[in-house]
């Protein structure tokens, strides 16, 4: 019987010693470490704005109407009736022959180039004087099959002009249908039609913008400060009114690399939160265990930020010899 009395004291002893240690795990150990976990938010503040997505072409400017008239027959330069630089109209006199030929300009434009002088002789085909209409010019454009579809004629569009800083609003004039390939790629030629001042010159740069989506007055958010759930659903973070965080889903519509527009789900003013990062200062091997599940956290914020719900605005570059977002 002692014995067994011995043993059974022993059993007690052990649950009772287990009793203590998982007791003293719950109440002491964990609470100690989890205060040890420090969030840091980056915060983000919802306002009114307009916003706008766009496709981005670059390319060069160029003239419209060039012509460049030569002699039909041999002959020699009777008569000059313009200089270099002179603005002409259609069907104006600009020089004449001794064979009786009169050149004639065929648009209104500016006399670019004279080849000749009064007096000299020239022979068939030889070429005599350029005239040019630098007030209207085209910026040409390759955009490739999977864009093209966004694209139509008519469509209002934005040219800026690199070197001087302009912006002027035109529309897209022709859509060449034949394609082009690049590799595995179709390319379609778009050609846009503006009406310049006399400082835009052949072959500038431009950037041309195509608008897509458009809001006016909305409510936008940088895109940061948004999160997504497993099948794609946007939501932010928010202190409720204890200032505890909460997940609220928000509606979106137009986006560029940078904002958002929020149909529903935040007002202008609310301020959300996105964490930046968690800290843990604990030793040993709950530190550890900690440590790991909280770089798994970032981990995963970290990927949800760079494929935020497959938001993107493109822009193409290198096209026909040269190459939104939030207003």
């Amino acid at each position: 019987m002692n014995k067994k009395k011995k043993r059974i004291r022993k059993w007690v002893v052990r649950i009772l010693l287990l009793l203590l240690l998982v007791a003293a795990v719950r109440f002491i150990v964990l609470p100690q470490i989890t205060s040890q976990v420090t969030v840091t938010y980056d915060t983000y503040t919802a306002r009114k704005g307009d916003i706008s997505n766009s496709l981005s072409f670059n390319g060069s400017m160029n003239v419209k109407n060039n012509e460049t008239l030569s002699a039909e027959k041999d002959g020699t330069v009777r008569k000059i009736y313009v200089t270099e630089s002179q603005n002409v109209k259609r069907d104006d006199r600009l020089m004449r022959l001794s064979t009786g030929e009169m050149i004639r300009a065929s648009f209104d434009g500016q006399v670019n180039e004279i080849s000749v002088e009064e007096g000299d002789e020239v022979t068939a085909n030889q070429s005599l004087i350029q005239i040019v209409d630098f007030s209207t010019m085209t910026v040409s454009l390759r955009v490739d099959e999977y864009s093209i579809s966004q694209v139509y004629v008519g469509q209002p569009c934005r040219i800026t002009i690199t070197a001087l800083n302009k912006v002027f609003e035109t529309e897209i004039a022709h859509l060449n249908r034949i394609s082009t390939s690049n590799g595995n790629t179709a390319y379609y030629t778009v050609t846009c039609e503006i009406d310049v001042p006399s400082d835009v010159l052949p072959g500038m740069q431009a950037t041309v913008t195509i608008p897509l989506q458009e809001a006016s007055n909305a409510v936008i958010l940088s895109k940061s400060a948004l999160s997504f759930t497993r099948d794609n659903s946007a939501y932010v973070m928010m202190k409720d009114e204890n200032g505890e965080m909460k997940e609220v889903p928000v509606t979106v519509g137009v986006d560029n690399d940078n904002y958002v527009e929020i149909k529903a789900g935040l007002s202008e003013g609310d301020t959300v939160y996105k964490v930046a990062e968690q800290k843990n200062s604990a030793s040993g091997l709950f530190g550890n265990m900690m440590t790991m599940n909280t770089n798994t956290q970032n981990s995963t914020r970290s990927t949800q930020r760079q494929n935020p719900g497959g938001y993107s605005n493109r822009n193409y570059g290198n096209n026909m010899g040269g190459p939104g977002g939030m207003r």
